[in-house]
């Protein structure tokens, strides 16, 4: 019998990639010698990053819809056409087994391509609230993996998967101390520590609302880790200048450290965030990106915040909401191992391995039929 070949489709951000790569790892141990595919879009981050973890690649000319620029969507019913061309041409030369789509533009194609000639395909779907393109694709697909209750609003109940959503190894099995984050960043054990984490780029509304209140949080004797990103980096330098308690980070690479250093996080509530917050199971104040598509980050949070197991402030509030809530929550400790236990109740560490193992079924069940 040949050796197991899934192709694992779409990218985008490294809230798609991440879990991309995961499975791809995970299919790897369950499963020696599988040979993996990634399919992307020509031009963005998985093109590069697939590759460093070792993984072949190839791209779509696929892009999305731009709501900034309407004219350029004349192109996209033509570039979507040849990316369902070049998906057919990919399925027939490497004959996957199992096509996975873990969301992102070159996802639809890809699994579109498959669920037509019968290939099984699994959806990895990671918010909350599901998008467009994967409810569409969730009526022919063999499997939804998902990470939220309640699921069956978008998809088939006999389809649906409760696989929670991947992260990174180093996060579901960390053995880290508070003693061990706090001594990495070289921070104060006997004060309290604050993360703000706004995505990889940074988040406007946290910064600001940060630089704005930042005397005020001065008196609270606290410690903050500040991870910016590069758009606000040297503003928040300028503005943390005179506060020896505050590190700004344009990017933390060590987020486990920074999460066993944390007593308390501020964030936004993109799905790998989330997923990951709820193994650090630290309390959290979610002020979720409202332009994300559905407004799933909103979604994402308000299904913790419905289990006690976080706070949330909208992002149109964050300036005026953000520090008081932050202040009452600091001073509840009641609050804060409340929330602690709910979110250690929803992790998931074995997301990746449950979602591989659902793939192989599927493709033992091809193959056997």
């Amino acid at each position: 019998m040949r050796t197991l070949h899934v192709i694992i489709a779409g990218g985008g951000t490294g809230g798609h990639i991440f879990p991309a790569v995961a499975i791809g790892h995970a299919l790897q141990r369950l499963q020696p010698g599988a040979k993996l595919l990634f399919v992307g879009a020509n031009g963005k981050m998985e093109m590069e990053k697939v590759p460093q973890e070792g993984f072949e690649i190839v791209g779509l000319d696929i892009v999305g819809f731009n709501r900034s620029h309407l004219l350029k969507n004349l192109s996209l019913p033509f570039k979507l056409l040849k990316s369902i061309f070049k998906a057919k041409s990919i399925l027939k030369q490497f004959q996957p087994d199992v096509v996975v789509g873990v969301g992102g533009y070159a996802s639809f194609p890809m699994l579109n391509a498959a669920q037509a000639q019968g290939i099984p395909t699994v959806i990895q779907e990671q918010n909350s609230y599901a998008g467009k393109s994967n409810k569409m694709l969730g009526k022919n697909a063999s499997a939804i993996c998902v990470a939220y209750d309640r699921m069956n609003r978008f998809f088939p109940q006999d389809k649906i998967l409760l696989s929670g959503n991947p992260v990174r190894k180093t996060i579901a099995f960390s053995v880290l101390t508070r003693e061990q984050g706090i001594s990495f960043f070289n921070l104060d054990p006997a004060k309290v520590t604050v993360l703000i984490v706004g995505g990889s780029l940074g988040a406007k509304s946290i910064n600001e609302a940060i630089d704005l209140h930042l005397q005020e949080l001065a008196s609270e004797d606290i410690q903050i880790l500040w991870q910016t990103g590069k758009p606000y980096y040297q503003q928040a330098v300028a503005a943390a200048a005179n506060h020896s308690d505050v590190q700004v980070h344009e990017f933390i690479r060590d987020i486990d450290q920074a999460y066993a250093a944390a007593d308390v996080v501020i964030s936004r509530a993109g799905a790998l965030a989330i997923a990951e917050l709820c193994i650090a199971a630290k309390p959290v104040i979610f002020v979720p990106y409202p332009f994300a598509a559905e407004d799933h980050q909103t979604s994402n949070a308000l299904a913790l915040v419905e289990h006690n197991a976080a706070m949330l402030v909208k992002d149109s509030d964050a300036k005026a909401e953000l520090i008081p809530k932050l202040k009452s929550l600091l001073r509840d400790k009641e609050l804060q191992e409340l929330m602690s236990k709910n979110l250690k109740a929803m992790a998931i560490k074995d997301a990746d391995e449950r979602i591989a193992t659902k793939i192989i079924e599927l493709a033992n069940t091809r193959r056997n039929a």
